[in-house]
């Protein structure tokens, strides 16, 4: 029998891509969770039509929350707006699927495209988590009898990817050099394992995953998962969560990356 993923879920960037791709699947799923929270940053525009159709074939599930991850005002207001449609009850799981990337050789890259990409990249996942903790921290002990983590309890995952493996960059740097990306990646993966240890002592799991080369705006048409393969086998990792796996780099497969 189908059990279900978790009671409440926050996805960041859910208006494209991955994103939509895990609204989707979480809110087809035969068991979905009782609140789907898909954040994107302008919900009213051209851009967010697929997703504003997928919440209204599922309404009684899907809440579309404008978030910029790149504001703190914005942040702080989707937090108040999540607590309120919450009623009293806490944040299962967040989905920290915002993100950017551009063309970035040395030559290509200067200060604003690095402080542009970390910002989306780092900064708003971190700001996210600061401002979720509390209601992460009311989801977690909603379990008073329960040790363990997973992410029907309460958990971060951070969308990350291969190329912010340190040890792996000598393998694949001279097919996708992409400086901003590696660089706020690799930070990004440094702040998993911190929220990771500073999260632990409230139950709350915080890992990072690579969803593979996927098809999507950003990763081209040349990908070779497509959107459905990736998130279905992300789901099937995400469920299988443990505290083994807190502050660690995973694949969609649930193999571990160094």
């Amino acid at each position: 029998m189908a059990s279900r993923i978790c009671d409440s879920v926050l996805v960041t960037g859910s208006n494209r891509g991955i994103g939509l791709e895990l609204v989707r699947q979480l809110a087809d799923s035969p068991l979905p969770p009782v609140q789907i929270f898909a954040g994107c940053r302008d919900p009213n525009g051209p851009r967010s039509q697929d997703l504003q159709e997928l919440a209204q074939k599922h309404h009684d599930v899907i809440t579309v929350v404008q978030l910029d991850t790149t504001s703190p005002t914005s942040i702080a207001e989707a937090s108040k707006l999540v607590e309120a449609k919450l009623k009293g009850k806490g944040l299962n799981l967040i989905i920290n699927n915002a993100g950017v990337n551009i063309p970035g050789s040395l030559v290509e890259t200067g200060k604003q495209e690095m402080v542009d990409v970390f910002t989306t990249n780092v900064v708003g996942p971190m700001l996210i988590a600061k401002d979720f903790h509390p209601l992460l921290c009311k989801a977690a002990a909603q379990f008073p009898h329960q040790t363990s983590m997973s992410c029907s309890r309460s958990a971060i995952i951070n969308v990350s990817t291969l190329l912010s493996s340190i040890k792996r960059c000598p393998e694949n740097f001279s097919v996708s050099p992409m400086y901003p990306y590696r660089v706020s990646k690799a930070a990004l993966n440094m702040l998993t394992c911190c929220l990771a240890e500073d999260f632990r002592k409230d139950g709350i799991l915080v890992m990072s995953l690579h969803p593979g080369w996927v098809q999507t705006e950003m990763g081209g048409p040349e990908a070779p998962l497509t959107t459905l393969e990736s998130i279905s086998s992300m789901l099937k990792v995400i469920t299988s969560l443990t505290e083994k796996e807190s502050g660690t780099l995973l694949d969609w497969e649930g193999k571990n990356i160094p």
